[in-house]
C-alpha cells in the first residue's frame, strides 16, 4: 500500500467508530435537554430504558429508534448528522 493510501485509510472511520459518534451525539442531545441521566429521559419519552442506554453507548440501535429520539428533540436526520464528523469508509470499485 502506498503511503498516501495509508494516510487516507487512517483518517476513515470504522463502523464501530461511527456508531460510537452517533451514541455520543444522542447523549449530547439528552444533556442539552437538561436530563442528567438517560433513565429519566427514556421514561419521560416512552423509550425502552435499556435500549436507550445502549444507544448512548453506541452498542445497539435501530434507525427506527434513532428516528424516535430525533422526533423528541425536533431534529431531522440531516440536522443530527451535520454535527457528527464522519469520514466514510471507501469500498473497492468493481472492475
Amino acid at each position: 500500500m502506498k503511503q498516501d493510501e495509508q494516510k487516507q485509510d487512517d483518517s476513515q472511520n470504522s463502523d464501530e467508530e461511527i456508531i460510537k459518534k452517533i451514541g455520543e451525539r444522542i447523549k449530547q442531545l439528552r444533556k442539552k435537554a437538561d436530563y442528567k441521566n438517560y433513565e429519566n429521559f427514556a421514561f419521560d419519552n416512552e423509550i425502552n430504558r435499556v435500549q436507550y442506554g445502549k444507544m448512548e453507548t453506541g452498542t445497539n440501535f435501530t434507525i427506527k429508534s434513532l428516528l424516535k429520539i430525533l422526533a423528541v428533540h425536533g431534529l431531522s436526520l440531516k440536522d443530527f448528522f451535520s454535527e457528527i464528523n464522519i469520514v466514510p469508509i471507501k469500498t473497492k470499485k468493481k472492475e
